[in-house]
C-alpha cells in the first residue's frame, strides 16, 4: 500500500471525530472539494467552511472502505458513508477521487445520488 493510500485512509477514518480543523488539515492552501452535484469550495479556507456546514448537523459518521486503488498521487475510494444527523440518518453510496500533492489533498471529487441524501433527510 502506497502512502498516499495511507493519507486517504486516515482522512476516511478522521471524519467519526467531527473535527473541522483536523479534516482541513489534510488539504493544501488551494486545495478543492468537489460534491459533484454541487459547486466546488475551492482554497482551504472555503473547504473548511463547507465541511463545517456538513458537522453542523451531523452527530456521528462512519465510512466504510468498500475498495480503495491508488497510482501515483491518485487515490479512489468507494464508501459507504453512514451519518446521522439533526435531520435525518442516511448510508450515502460514495466513490472520491482524490489528487494528493506532497501527502495533502489537492483535489477531492466526490460522486453520489443526491436524491438518495435528500430522501434520508426530515427538513
Amino acid at each position: 500500500m502506497n502512502t498516499n493510500e495511507n493519507i486517504i485512509r486516515d482522512f476516511v477514518t478522521a471524519w467519526s471525530r467531527l473535527d473541522v480543523k483536523e479534516l482541513s488539515a489534510f488539504f493544501t492552501d488551494d486545495g478543492c472539494y468537489h460534491n459533484m452535484p454541487l459547486q466546488p469550495a475551492k482554497g482551504r479556507e472555503n473547504v473548511e467552511q463547507l465541511i463545517a456546514g456538513f458537522l453542523s448537523t451531523w452527530t456521528e459518521t462512519e465510512w466504510e472502505i468498500i475498495n480503495i486503488a491508488s497510482s501515483g498521487d491518485i487515490v479512489i475510494v468507494e464508501r459507504i458513508d453512514k451519518t446521522k444527523t439533526t435531520a435525518g440518518n442516511v448510508d450515502l453510496p460514495c466513490v472520491g477521487v482524490f489528487e494528493l500533492e506532497n501527502g495533502k489533498i489537492k483535489e477531492w471529487r466526490d460522486y453520489f445520488d443526491m436524491a438518495t441524501y435528500a430522501g434520508a433527510m426530515k427538513a
